[in-house]
């Protein structure tokens, strides 16, 4: 009788992965030691800024923040980008999946070159179409309104969208479809009682990451709205910069109090991401 030998294991240097987590901790001090720094230095002076740029507070000052929180303008922004990121938001995912549904579950001639098209929409930059779409939103009187800046964003937003949905909605087996249809369920009904629901994690995914997108925009606030009442965060953020440069402190109070939201609900839906991204890359 002849034994085969069991294959050897390699084992692996604990100093094997040190290099990859030596440029983890990297990349996360670049990302996190700033974000730390406008944080705690919002809690200090502009007398303690100025004798020892960095530095722990000594004393702690809450004045400004608390001149942030109790300003009206503040809590106003806040609304202004909740409903711009929610209108956004609804649009980008419920358009991206009633055009992703098609590419992935129908076959029709052209198909590609249209998939093709929402691809070269990733390399349409917002700076190049400033200026027609300025132009556009003026003679659709959306100038000067919350709703001629969600729709660019998202209009900018779906080709991405639509992209991360087809790879989830080519995974579901045929076979699902075809005893939908059996039981007389009809094309939509297939996309609204069966595809949707098992698509839920790309469909969460794509909604966090439009609602990040669209709290950070400042290209398009800039460009659409020039009254202080419509601003949303970012470009009240930057006003604000502009308009209390000498107020270094109270400046880095707002920007922290402006990223919060956005940074706490990233931060809940960091697993949601991953997951929905994951699933796109393996379909």
């Amino acid at each position: 009788m002849t034994s085969t030998a069991a294959p050897r294991r390699t084992r692996l240097s604990p100093f094997s992965d040190a290099p990859a987590y030596v440029i983890a901790l990297a990349l996360a001090a670049v990302v996190i030691v700033p974000i730390v720094y406008v944080v705690i230095s919002g809690f200090r002076s502009n007398g303690q800024l100025a004798s020892k740029p960095v530095g722990l507070p000594h004393p702690w000052v809450t004045h400004n923040y608390t001149k942030v929180i109790a300003s009206a303008d503040f809590w106003r922004m806040v609304g202004n980008s909740i409903i711009i990121a929610a209108v956004a938001t609804v649009l980008v995912v419920g358009v991206s999946a009633l055009a992703a549904y098609p590419l992935a579950r129908f076959r029709f001639r052209g198909r590609e070159a249209i998939y093709t098209f929402f691809t070269f929409g990733l390399l349409f930059p917002i700076a190049v179409a400033a200026l027609p779409l300025y132009l556009l939103l003026r003679q659709l009187h959306l100038d000067e309104t919350l709703l001629g800046v969600a729709l660019p964003e998202a209009a900018f937003g779906i080709p991405i969208t639509v992209i991360i949905l087809r790879p989830f909605m080519r995974a579901v087996p045929a076979e699902l479809e075809d005893a939908a249809a059996i039981d007389g369920c009809t094309s939509f009904g297939f996309f609204w009682r069966v595809l949707l629901p098992l698509t839920r994690p790309a469909l969460i995914t794509v909604t966090i990451l439009s609602v990040i997108t669209s709290w950070n925009n400042f290209i398009l606030p800039l460009l659409v709205l020039t009254e202080p009442h419509h601003w949303t965060l970012p470009l009240g953020a930057a006003n604000y910069s502009t308009e209390h440069a000498t107020d270094t402190a109270g400046v880095l109070a707002f920007t922290t109090l402006s990223i919060v939201p956005a940074l706490v609900f990233f931060l809940f839906a960091e697993r949601r991401i991953v997951g929905g991204l994951s699933g796109a890359v393996k379909g």
